[in-house]
């Protein structure tokens, strides 16, 4: 066997084996935990809150909303007479489970060309960038996380039009949202690596 072939069974292996890290953080309800098992969530979370101002709590729930902090997650998929796939729902991808017309604005305006929806710090920085949107065009506050979902949830026009108004499931989210954010950020007050 030759040593490049061995390299590659290595390197399939690895990548099997999760070294692409989609799982998701084990408890999900301790942010100090989610922090200590992926370190560079702390700089992601920290550049995005330097650069743009959402707070890190904000940002982790958010993120803990979309896709439960799995890298890869997309959308379910769409089913003719409940057997036959027809593609996903909508084409949002990754932690911020951003939809592709959104994220290509957001790497035009930004120039970051090379940013991938699932990688961390590509997709706290998107999120930073929306939420800093919404407080622009909607005057929402970058603390206020209940509000913030909404909007990402509807997009600014909704939200300005009261489209979530009538979702009752949508507003009970967003005050899950809210609340988990409180959550995170009382943990995080104590939380060594985060400091």
């Amino acid at each position: 066997m030759s040593r490049h072939f061995r390299a590659l069974i290595v390197l399939l292996l690895v990548a099997a084996c999760g070294g692409g890290n989609n799982s998701a953080p084990r408890n999900l309800n301790d942010a100090c935990s989610i922090l200590n098992q992926r370190p560079k969530y702390v700089r992601a979370f920290k550049a995005t809150e330097r650069r743009w101002g959402v707070p890190t709590h904000v940002q982790m729930a958010m993120i803990y909303q979309e896709s439960k902090f799995i890298a890869n997650a997309r959308t379910p998929f769409r089913y003719v007479l409940g057997v036959l796939p027809m593609g996903r729902q909508t084409s949002a991808y990754g932690y911020a489970q951003a939809l592709d017309g959104t994220w290509d604005d957001y790497r035009r305006e930004n120039r970051r060309y090379g940013a991938d929806r699932d990688d961390i710090f590509d997709a706290s920085d998107f999120m930073g960038w929306y939420m800093n949107q919404t407080r622009e065009k909607n005057g929402i506050s970058l603390y206020d996380a209940r509000n913030q979902y909404l909007a990402y949830h509807e997009g600014h026009t909704g939200f300005a039009r009261g489209s979530y108004r009538s979702k009752q499931w949508l507003l009970r989210v967003s005050s899950e949202v809210a609340s988990r954010s409180d959550m995170y950020q009382k943990q995080l007050a104590s939380c060594r690596r985060y400091r």
